[in-house]
């Protein structure tokens, strides 16, 4: 495979990319060219959110081609647009053959949630210290446990019983909160999300992992719930607040994550109006908050 290599300005990432996908280019990639010099620009945005730009000021563009023809034919036509002016040509390189598939996956390692509860993809063993393991490989639902907001819920989870509990997972995702609710102990896990593709990779998930769920779109959500989990983001979790807090029964448990540690404030003025909320949990910036009816 070859490995065209490109340098345009911001405002042309969105058109080159575009071109380079109509030339039939395996992948295409941005990345800022003044990355670990004085120059380097950080670009943030919350999970789920679009970047706030499309790239940087000087944009490494690189995508990849089967044959170097093709990347010779694709650069000769982008030096001819118009959308191109200003823009450079840094080269081609062969790059080697890969097993893509074993490359990506030896990236997603366990994950460990407690010393004995771990999230393990399925081409791993689980360590021998996991007593409690849920098998979840990547995928396009979020939560993996690889991020901090699934981490702090599902150490949440981990530490408290759930018991006979009726659990109510509000975003489900992927379903991973759902499956830890009700490994530990959960009688009833309902898990919804607005989204159908996550509503089947939390059937499929559940399935894999032998738990038993109820799983569909948010009005299968019915009723009061003992625990009330939902792993989104502030916005939503904002907007949502009076219905997330009407499926907290009297003394029941509300689990919210996603949240930004300057938006604690934010989220504790949404939510005072229902019941309190508090810090539970904090890592690498974001924060766990509880409260409960």
């Amino acid at each position: 495979m070859f490995e065209l290599r490109l340098l345009c300005g911001e405002d042309q990432v969105e058109a080159v990319g575009d071109a380079l996908e109509a030339l039939d280019a395996l992948s295409v990639s941005v990345e800022d060219a003044d990355a670990h010099t004085e120059a380097e620009q950080a670009l943030f945005g919350e999970p789920g959110m679009p970047p706030p730009k499309e790239g940087w000021q000087r944009s490494r563009v690189l995508a990849l081609f089967a044959r170097q023809a093709q990347a010779e034919d694709a650069a000769r036509l982008l030096i001819a647009q118009d959308f191109f002016e200003g823009g450079r040509v840094l080269g081609i390189e062969q790059v080697p053959d890969q097993d893509w598939v074993r490359l990506t996956q030896s990236q997603f390692a366990p994950v460990e949630i407690t010393p004995e509860f771990w999230i393990v993809p399925t081409w791993h063993e689980p360590p021998a210290a996991a007593r409690e393991v849920i098998r979840l490989d990547p995928g396009l639902a979020f939560g993996t446990g690889t991020h901090p907001t699934t981490r702090m819920c599902l150490r949440w989870t981990a530490r408290r019983s759930l018991a006979g509990q009726r659990v109510l997972d509000y975003g489900c995702g992927s379903g991973i909160l759902a499956i830890g609710a009700a490994k530990f102990g959960a009688a009833v896990v309902d898990a919804v999300d607005i989204d159908e593709a996550a509503v089947r990779a939390t059937q499929d998930n559940a399935q894999a992992n032998g738990v038993t769920l109820r799983v569909g779109l948010p009005e299968l959500a019915q009723g009061e719930y003992d625990t009330v989990l939902a792993n989104i983001l502030a916005t939503p979790l904002k907007m949502l607040a009076p219905l997330l807090c009407g499926h907290v029964k009297p003394a029941g448990s509300l689990v919210l994550a996603g949240i930004l540690e300057r938006q604690a404030d934010e989220l504790k003025a949404a939510y005072a109006p229902y019941l309190r909320l508090e810090v539970s949990d904090s890592e690498d910036g974001w924060i766990l908050m509880t409260g409960s009816r």
